[in-house]
């Protein structure tokens, strides 16, 4: 089924010299597929968060989170998902990486059902609008674009390592707000710092 050799040449190189070559490539066969299978899709349908991983055109990483309601991710088919990009910092780091390279990894954990995860590595594209998809009620939810990402690795992250959690309810959520304290304020105290305070 399997069409091409998965894996990096660096993750080769250092399972030959770790003697891990035959525990990875079970875990290739075994695990990593080209597309979404059903579980996956139903995975995705239910998580409200994502991490994101992008780099430049000189390999510059960045890496952040998304989030939103149940199913914030649509499944478009087994090859493709969309996310929403929300109002943000304005910023745009990840989209600008995307621009640049459109390599993108992609992370779903549940922390609080069957902690386990999902790794979603493909090709991503910058869309102002996502034809089928109904609007956000919410309005600071309301999708400014959409990235579109063409799946050319799917997998498992076991659970071995994922704490389990529990929910609390979190009270009112300021989607979309550029109040300062909303938005968490200046916690880890970089304002002050530069301000020389």
């Amino acid at each position: 089924m399997r069409t091409r050799f998965w894996g990096s040449t660096g993750e080769r190189l250092l399972q030959e010299a770790t003697g891990s070559t035959t525990r990875a490539r079970r875990f290739y066969d075994g695990q990593v597929l080209d597309h979404l299978n059903r579980r996956m899709r139903e995975f995705i349908a239910y998580q409200e968060m994502l991490f994101v991983a992008t780099a430049d055109s000189l390999g510059e990483c960045d890496c952040t989170f998304r989030a939103g309601p149940p199913g914030f991710v649509h499944v478009l088919d087994d090859h493709r998902l969309a996310w929403p990009e929300y109002r943000g910092n304005g910023v745009l780091a990840s989209l600008g990486n995307l621009t640049e390279n459109p390599h993108v990894g992609l992370f779903f954990v549940d922390f609080f059902q069957n902690t386990v995860g999902l790794h979603v590595n493909g090709r991503a594209d910058i869309l102002d609008e996502l034809p089928g998809v109904p609007v956000d009620p919410v309005p600071g939810r309301r999708a400014e674009r959409w990235v579109v990402v063409r799946v050319e690795e799917a997998y498992i992250h076991c659970r071995k390592h994922i704490p389990r959690l529990q929910k609390r309810s979190e009270g009112r959520r300021d989607w979309g707000s550029d109040d300062p304290r909303s938005k968490g304020g200046d916690f880890f105290g970089v304002a002050a710092e530069r301000d020389g305070r």
